[in-house]
């Protein structure tokens, strides 16, 4: 069973991470939207379904699915393990944030420019990389 959960795990996090990449470069493109436009009320469409179809399923099944593996297989005594886990509650600190955004944009009360939205889409790529290299490399 470990292994099935691992791969159910694995795609999970695919698809969390691929919506967690996407999603501020939409941000990104609505700052340019006039609010209340067409253009405005679809990237509201396309965050929302985004955040609850594909980003807040993937990252509960995420969570739920690894805890099952931490558990199953002993690795919460490994060290690697403990700044793996404090890299993904940063990154499910991020998602938090995302969802704040989203709704800010729904109410059409973004506060925030593009360049914002583009240096913060980069902190899940960091998070990403170093998460794997702790879980392939296991350094310490």
């Amino acid at each position: 069973m470990y292994e099935w959960i691992k791969a159910l795990h694995i795609i999970a996090v695919i698809s969390w991470m691929a919506g967690m990449l996407y999603l501020p470069r939409l941000f990104v493109y609505h700052c340019e939207a006039e609010p209340g436009s067409k253009q405005s009320e679809t990237f509201k469409v396309m965050e929302r379904r985004l955040l609850k179809a594909i980003i807040n399923p993937a990252m509960f099944v995420t969570w739920f699915a690894g805890l099952y593996l931490v558990w199953a297989g002993h690795w919460y005594v490994a060290a690697w393990f403990h700044v793996k886990f404090l890299l993904v509650l940063l990154l499910s600190g991020v998602h938090g944030f995302f969802a704040r955004v989203v709704r800010d944009f729904a109410a059409d009360r973004n506060q925030r420019s593009q360049k914002f939205y583009r240096i913060i889409n980069e902190v899940p790529t960091v998070l990403m990389i170093g998460i794997v290299v702790l879980v392939v490399v296991k350094p310490f």
